[in-house]
C-alpha cells in the first residue's frame, strides 16, 4: 500500500528512520525529499510540500503528517516563526483538501506540545534563549507550582528575583509563539472531531511535570475532553519516533491487527521510575507507545504476540556518559543478567518475537546489557532493538520494529535497521560521541554544538571510530556490518547519519 509521509524534520531520526522500516515490506513510503526539507532552523518550503502532498494523495491508502512541517517548516521554525493563528489556519484547511482529493484517505497527523528546555541555549531555540533559558524555564515552573499551591518560599523569592532582570520582550515573545502554538493544537483537534483527520498523536518533547511545558499540555488536554475526541487523540511523551509509531499503527489496522505485548522490566522497581526529560512513569509511556502503535499490553508471555524486555534502572536514571560510574540503582535493584535470559528464553524456547528497549540510562544504550546481548548470541535474533535520546523514543522506535517483524519476519532490511541501531545508539551514542567530543574538537578548534560540516574531518573520526567499535563490540562469525556512510545532519555532535548494511558470511560447504 501506498502512504505518504510528511516527517517531523529531516534529521534521520524523522526522515530515515521510518523508511527503513518500511523496506523489505509491501509499503510503498514515499516522502518529499530533502530538497522541499528544512535545515535545522531554516524552515522547510511549506507551499511546495502542499503542492507535492496534494499530488501524491491521489492515489495513496493512507498519510501520516507532521503538523508542525505542514504549519510552521520543521521542529525547531515551530519554536521560532512569526505566524499567527489566522495564518495557521489558513494552511491547516488543506487539510480538508486532502479528503477532497481522495475521501477514502485514511489521515493520521502528529503536532508537538512546544518544549520549554530547562537550561539556557540557543541551539534549537531562539537567539534570546542563550542569554535567558533558565530564568524563562524557572519563571513558568514557579508560576506553576504558585497556581497549585506547592511553591516553597525560596521559589517565589527566587521568581521575584528572576522577574527583576527577565527582559520582558524575551518573555513576551516566548509565550506568545507557545499561545499561537496551543491554539493551532486546538484548531487540530476540531479536524480530528470533524473526521478529517482519522488518528492524532500529541507529542510531549522534552516533558517535565511543572513549567510552561505541562500547563500547555493540561490546556490542550482540556480542548480533548471539550471536543470528545479522547479515543481518536493520544498523549504523551516522545517526538522523533512518532513517525515510525504511526507507520505501525497504519500497517497494523490495514491488516487488521492487533498485537498483544507483554512487557518484562529488568528492575522491579523500574515501571514506576519516571524517565529523565520527561513527566510520569515510564509504565504510563509503555502503555501509550504501544497503544499508539495499534496494540495493547497482556499480563503473560503465553498470550503475547511479542515480548517486550525493557531495560530500567532502579531509581533514577543517568545518562550515558556516566555509565562508567553506575548508582546502586543500576547495580544492586536491577538484573540485566535475568533480562538477558528471559530474551533468549522468549525467541529460543517460545519462538516469539522479542523487541529489547535498553532505556537504563537516557541517550545511549546500556553498554553492559550489549555486551550480554552479543555473548548469548541474541542481536541479530532480536525483533527490534533501540537505545537512543529520551525513553519515549527509544520505545517508540523498537515497538515499531517488532510490530513489522511481526508481520514482515526476518528480511535483510531488518537486520540492517538492527545493525544502524548497534552502530548508533551504542556505538556512537554511548561511546563515541563523548570520545571524539573531548578528544577530538578542542584540537580542531572546534566544539559540541559546531562542527566543520556535514562531512568534514569529524565525520571521518567518526566513522573510523564507529568501525573499531563495530569489530570490537558487534561483528561475530556470522554477520558483518559495513559502515556505508556517516555524516553529520546539523552539524553538530548530538546526532548521527549513517547508512549501514550486514552482510551475513558466507557458511563453509564442507
Amino acid at each position: 500500500m501506498k502512504i505518504v509521509f510528511v516527517p517531523l524534520d529531516e534529521r534521520p531520526c524523522n526522515d530515515l528512520f521510518p523508511r527503513l522500516l518500511a523496506e523489505g515490506t509491501d509499503v510503498d513510503l514515499v516522502t518529499p525529499g530533502l530538497d522541499r526539507m528544512g535545515l535545522k532552523k531554516r524552515p522547510a518550503d511549506v507551499d511546495r510540500l502542499w503542492e507535492w502532498l496534494l499530488e501524491e494523495v491521489k492515489d495513496a491508502d493512507g498519510a501520516i503528517l507532521s503538523l508542525d512541517t505542514l504549519l510552521y517548516g520543521g521542529i525547531i521554525p515551530s519554536r521560532l516563526h512569526s505566524l499567527t493563528v489566522e495564518q495557521c489556519e489558513q494552511r491547516l484547511k488543506g487539510l480538508k483538501k486532502l479528503k477532497e482529493r481522495n475521501p477514502s484517505l485514511k489521515l493520521y497527523a502528529f503536532n508537538l506540545i512546544m518544549r520549554c528546555p530547562k537550561y539556557s541555549s540557543s541551539d534549537e531555540e531562539p537567539d534570546y534563549y542563550g542569554d535567558w533559558g533558565r530564568e524563562i524555564f524557572l519563571q513558568g515552573y514557579i508560576h506553576h507550582r504558585i497556581e497549585l499551591g506547592i511553591a516553597t518560599e525560596e521559589e517565589k523569592t527566587q521568581l521575584a528575583e528572576i522577574e527583576a532582570v527577565l527582559p520582558r520582550e524575551a518573555l513576551d515573545d516566548y509565550v506568545g509563539r507557545r499561545a499561537v502554538n496551543r491554539a493551532v493544537n486546538r484548531l487540530a483537534l476540531e479536524y480530528v472531531q470533524d473526521g478529517t483527520i482519522d488518528f492524532m498523536s500529541i507529542p510531549q518533547d522534552d516533558s517535565a511535570p511543572y513549567g510552561l511545558t505541562a500547563i500547555d499540555q493540561q490546556l490542550v488536554r482540556t480542548s480533548v475532553g471539550e471536543l470528545g475526541v479522547e479515543l481518536q487523540v493520544y498523549m504523551y511523551p516522545g517526538a522523533d519516533e512518532v513517525g515510525c509509531t504511526l507507520l505501525a499503527r497504519m500497517v497494523n489496522e490495514a491488516k487488521g491487527r492487533r498485537p498483544l505485548i507483554y512487557a518484562h522490566f529488568a528492575s522491579a522497581n523500574g515501571p514506576f521510575v519516571t524517565p529523565a526529560y520527561e513527566d510520569r512513569l515510564v509504565y504510563e509511556s509503555v502503555k501509550y507507545q504501544i497503544l499508539a502503535a495499534g496494540g495493547l499490553m497482556c499480563t503473560s508471555m503465553a498470550e503475547a504476540d511479542l515480548i517486550l524486555c525493557i531495560n530500567m534502572p532502579g531509581d533514577t536514571m543517568m545518562e550515558a556518559v556516566n555509565q562508567d560510574a553506575p548508582s546502586l540503582g543500576y547495580t544492586v535493584m536491577r538484573n540485566i543478567t535475568e533480562l538477558t535470559v528471559m530474551a533468549a528464553y522468549a525467541v529460543r524456547t517460545l519462538n516469539k518475537p522479542c523487541v529489547v528497549a535498553d532505556i537504563a540510562f537516557a541517550n545511549g544504550s546500556d553498554l553492559t546489557l550489549f555486551k550480554l546481548l552479543r555473548k548469548k548470541g541474541l542481536l541479530f535474533e532480536l525483533a527490534g532493538y533501540a537505545g537512543w535520546n529520551t525513553s519515549s523514543n527509544t520505545l517508540g522506535t523498537c515497538i515499531a520494529q517488532g510490530m513489522l517483524y511481526a508481520i514482515y519476519g526476518d528480511t535483510k532490511e531488518h537486520r540492517n535497521f538492527l545493525a544502524h541501531r548497534f552502530v548508533e545508539d551504542a556505538g556512537y551514542c554511548s561511546r563515541v560521541r563523548r570520545l571524539v567530543a573531548n578528544r577530538d574538537l578542542p584540537g580542531l578548534g572546534l566544539d559540541y554544538f559546531q562542527v566543520d560540516g556535514q562531512r568534514g574531518r569529524v565525520s571521518a573520526i567518526v566513522k573510523t571510530e564507529l568501525e573499531a567499535f563495530v569489530q570490537e563490540s558487534i561483528a561475530n562469525e556470522s554477520y558483518r556490518i559495513v559502515i556505508d556512510d556517516c555524516y553529520m545532519p546539523w552539524s553538530r555532535m548530538f546526532e548521527v547519519g549513517l547508512a549501514v548494511h550486514v552482510e551475513e558470511e558466507e557458511k563453509d560447504p564442507a
